[in-house]
């Protein structure tokens, strides 16, 4: 029976890195334990940055919101809150886009909820 070895799955598992640190300055990019470590820390920095996005996304529509609203009166937080009572169910997604691009639209929802 013939002799098995891990080189090949070691080296595919250490070109695998390798390649996810094409672009790194200096050691990081050819150098197998500085390499691993710059990929996983920026693994990490990833992951963490998907969740920022959300946040940081998420103030952005609450902004634009506020700055729509104000043009007819009303604070960010009174719009949110006559948009309840009145049951008109549209996320800050939507109402950031209708207050940007669609001013019309936006001011037919602000008339709406202050009636």
């Amino acid at each position: 029976m013939p002799r098995s070895v891990p080189s090949v799955a070691s080296r595919e598992r250490r070109k695998k890195i390798l390649k996810l640190a094409k672009g790194y300055f200096g050691r990081r990019k050819n150098v197998w334990t500085v390499a691993k470590n710059a990929v996983e820390r920026g693994k990490v920095f990833a992951y963490i940055g998907r969740k920022q996005k959300k946040r940081h996304f998420r103030g952005l529509w609450i902004q634009r919101i506020n700055a729509g609203s104000r043009q007819f009166g009303l604070s960010y937080s009174q719009f949110i809150g006559a948009l309840d009572k009145a049951n008109i169910k549209l996320n800050r997604k939507v109402l950031a886009d209708l207050a940007m691009n669609h001013p019309e639209a936006f001011k037919a929802v602000v008339d709406k909820v202050k009636k």
